[in-house]
C-alpha cells in the first residue's frame, strides 16, 4: 500500500518501501481481562510501552534543538487556534502552545498520570497561563469534547496507548472539520518506547484517520506525521488489528491488517 497525501509523493514512496500491508488472520483470544470499555474494540497486535518518564529529555535540551518551535511551525499552530496536547506530562508541549496560540487561542492538556497532571496544574498556576486548562483521561478514552479542535498532539507519548483502537475511535469526534492530529515519536520497535511509521499509519487509518504528512527530523529525535479524519469512522467490530511482520532478508518492519 502506497502511503500518499498532499505533496508528499517521495516520502509516501519511502515508507511504502518499508512496509508492505496484507492480508492475515485476526486474534480471537479472550478479551476478559481488559476493561469493559475497550472489549468491542480489537486488542492491539504488538507490545505497548510501559508508562515511562514524563520527559523525552530535557527541556533546555529541546529548547536547544528548537523541537517545539520547529514542531509547532510544521503543525501550522497560529494565534486563536484550540489545541489538544495528549500525554501532555508535565507540560514542555503545553506551556508553548499556549504561548503560541495566545489569549484568543485555547490549550486542553490531557494525561492518564494524576501525578503528571497535579504537577503540571501547579506549574499552570505558578505561570499564569489562562488559556489553559487540564483533563484527565484513561488507557481508552481521550475524554475529548466533540467538534472541538484544530490541532490535537500525541508527543513521544503514543506507544504508551494500551487501547489504540478503542482510544483513536474516540479521538475522531473532537477534530474540528479541517483539523489534523499531529504524532511525533521515534522509528524503534514499540516495546523500545517508539513505533514504526508504517505501524502508526496502519493503526491510525484502521481506526478512521488519513495520512496527510511525515516528516523526519533530527532536532526531533525522530519523525513528524499527520493526519486528518477520514469523512467516516468505521464500526468497532469492523477495526481489523495491524500487525508487525518483518520483511525476509530485508529486517524491515511492515505492517499487516488482520481480518
Amino acid at each position: 500500500m502506497i502511503l500518499r497525501g498532499p505533496g508528499v509523493a517521495g516520502v509516501s514512496l519511502a515508507l511504502a518501501a518499508m512496509a508492505s500491508l496484507a492480508l492475515t488472520g485476526c486474534d480471537t483470544a479472550s478479551h476478559d481481562d481488559r476493561s469493559e470499555t475497550a472489549r468491542a474494540f480489537p486488542r492491539a497486535d504488538r507490545p505497548v510501552s510501559g508508562l515511562g518518564s514524563n520527559a523525552f529529555s530535557t527541556e533546555s535540551d529541546r529548547d536547544d534543538r528548537n523541537e517545539a518551535q520547529i514542531v509547532m511551525d510544521m503543525a501550522g499552530i497560529e494565534p486563536g487556534m484550540s489545541v489538544a496536547d495528549i500525554g501532555a506530562g508535565e507540560g514542555y508541549y503545553t506551556v508553548r502552545l499556549a504561548e503560541r496560540v495566545g489569549p484568543r487561542g485555547r490549550v486542553l492538556a490531557q494525561d492518564i498520570d494524576g501525578d503528571a497532571l497535579r504537577r503540571l496544574g501547579a506549574r499552570v498556576e505558578k505561570d499564569r497561563l489562562d488559556n489553559v486548562s487540564i483533563k484527565a483521561g484513561v488507557a481508552d478514552d481521550p475524554r475529548l469534547p466533540p467538534a472541538s479542535f484544530d490541532r490535537i498532539f500525541m508527543v513521544h507519548m503514543y506507544h504508551e496507548v494500551a487501547e489504540p483502537y478503542a482510544f483513536l475511535w474516540r479521538l475522531w469526534p473532537a477534530l474540528k472539520p479541517g483539523g489534523k492530529l499531529i504524532v511525533v515519536d521515534v522509528d524503534k520497535s514499540t516495546d523500545r518506547h517508539g513505533i514504526p511509521p508504517a505501524l502508526l499509519t496502519c493503526e491510525l487509518e484502521a481506526a478512521g484517520f488519513r495520512f496527510d504528512e511525515f516528516h523526519r527530523k533530527p532536532e526531533l529525535a525522530g519523525y513528524f506525521a499527520q493526519f486528518v479524519a477520514a469523512s467516516s469512522r468505521p464500526e468497532p467490530a469492523d477495526i481489523r488489528p495491524c500487525r508487525l511482520k518483518t520483511a525476509k532478508g530485508a529486517g524491515a518492519a511492515g505492517a499487516m491488517k488482520g481480518n
